[in-house]
């Protein structure tokens, strides 16, 4: 019964939701498009003929707000979007999509492959692995996928580029944010407007690689 009474709690604060409302009207596939937005203006990211990868992409938010920013005259992408999800995406114009996990090697070759030799501006990563409850392997889980952005982004970003990720406080958050400190000259913590009140996901925002000229 209490399960019953908590779905319909969602379902009523979901469709008043004001930001499903709003990704509704504007044609993006789920209100998290508000987030990265947020994101990209408050620490001014993402410009006309930069090459941006998107993980953990499905269903795809992330990636129109990224195609709506490098849009050209005449609709035109100038730049790249390569989004890679372990889901199947909806296809959208002008954005290259691989279906794999990212913790696999193979996929990542696959990745790595598509990018080839150009460097990135910004890796974006809205990845979260499924939570168990048990703060310890959950933290340990969010740990490995943060490490695995990171470690993609420092291989492949322009020295000035920039990582976003998604990562949860709690157990091992703070350990996350050291991480970034060692690769990264500035970082930041943000919580979305569009992120729920009661979600303890904080996005972190790194900006400028360590040790490359």
């Amino acid at each position: 019964m209490p399960k019953k009474k908590f779905s319909k709690e969602w379902i009523h604060q979901h469709i008043n939701d004001p930001y499903v409302k709003l990704a509704k009207q504007k044609g993006y596939r789920a209100r998290a498009a508000f987030k990265l937005i947020e994101l990209l203006d408050t620490e001014k990211l993402m410009h006309k003929g930069d090459i941006i990868v998107d993980l953990g992409s499905t269903p795809g938010s992330w990636s129109q707000v990224a195609r709506e920013r490098l849009l050209g005259p005449g609709g035109v992408i100038d730049g790249r979007v390569i989004a890679l999800d372990i889901l199947p995406m909806e296809p959208i114009a002008g954005v290259e999509f691989i279906q794999g996990d990212f913790r696999e090697d193979e996929v990542l070759e696959q990745l790595k492959e598509r990018v080839g030799e150009q460097q990135v501006d910004l890796v974006i990563s809205d990845m979260a692995p499924n939570l168990s409850g048990i703060s310890s392997a959950d933290s340990a889980r969010i740990e490995h996928i943060v490490e695995l952005a990171i470690d993609f982004a420092t291989n492949h970003l322009k020295p000035e580029g920039a990582l976003i990720v998604k990562a949860f406080h709690g157990s091992g958050f703070s350990q996350l944010v050291e991480l970034f400190k060692r690769h990264f000259k500035r970082v930041v913590e943000r919580k979305p407007q569009a992120s729920r009140d009661k979600s303890s996901e904080t996005f972190i925002v790194g900006k400028g690689l360590k040790n490359r000229s």
